[in-house]
């Protein structure tokens, strides 16, 4: 078995979209209308709308109802990265956290936090 990507159902698919290809400097594949896909550091993050998954009816994920996934991305310069991102929707500011990385989350369009780490240089 081979980890090939985790998946948010999302209603503003443009939106998180764009969101991402910001946080990532990556530019998302978008083989449908309905879906995109993020491929960096040899991991994929897939964004598609709820009519890909709406064959399940019940039982599909809800759009923007997320509250227990914090999806991370480690990055060089946390301080930089999160300058560059100029983010409204901040949850916690460049921080270093008890353990010793340096920390920054925000949410994405969806409510969904983003962790933006770097961890601590051995000196």
């Amino acid at each position: 078995m081979q980890f090939t990507s985790i998946r948010i159902v999302t209603e503003q698919l443009d939106q998180m979209t764009a969101f991402y290809e910001r946080v990532t400097g990556t530019t998302a594949n978008r083989p449908a209308p309905v879906f995109a896909e993020i491929t960096t550091g040899g991991l994929t993050l897939a964004l598609a709308t709820p009519a890909t998954v709406a064959m399940l009816g019940a039982a599909a994920p809800i759009a923007g109802t997320n509250r227990s996934v914090v999806v991370e991305f480690e990055v060089a310069d946390v301080d930089a990265a999160f300058a560059a991102l100029g983010h409204d929707d901040v949850v916690l500011p460049p921080t270093t956290m008890p353990w010793g990385n340096r920390s920054a989350l925000l949410r994405d369009p969806d409510g969904n936090v983003v962790n933006l780490f770097a961890r601590p240089t051995s000196g």
